[in-house]
């Protein structure tokens, strides 16, 4: 009998003290809805669900935040959505 290990989202915690950040993707004309899901689930790691709540938010509202915390991660999750072929940016996180 195996067992399915489920991927666990990612968060990046930081100290209250340190400023978080985080990775927001953007619409675009080019991408499809189903290629945006299935990098979210295979990057980060996010539920089907999950991962097509966001893609839905990218088309809709043309963004969504995908990922918080420290500045260095998200500069990563940022490049990374670059290699995909996604729009994505940086922002600190003032909430």
């Amino acid at each position: 009998m195996s067992t399915v290990v489920q991927p666990v989202p990612r968060t990046h915690e930081a100290s209250p003290s340190v400023p978080r950040w985080r990775t927001v993707v953007w619409d675009d004309p080019v991408n499809l809805m189903s290629y945006v899901t299935a990098v979210f689930r295979e990057y980060f790691g996010y539920s089907t669900a999950r991962a097509e709540e966001l893609m839905l938010a990218v088309h809709t509202r043309g963004r969504a935040i995908v990922s918080t915390g420290v500045r260095e991660r998200i500069e990563a999750d940022v490049m990374a959505m670059h290699s995909y072929g996604l729009r994505a940016t940086i922002e600190e996180d003032r909430d």
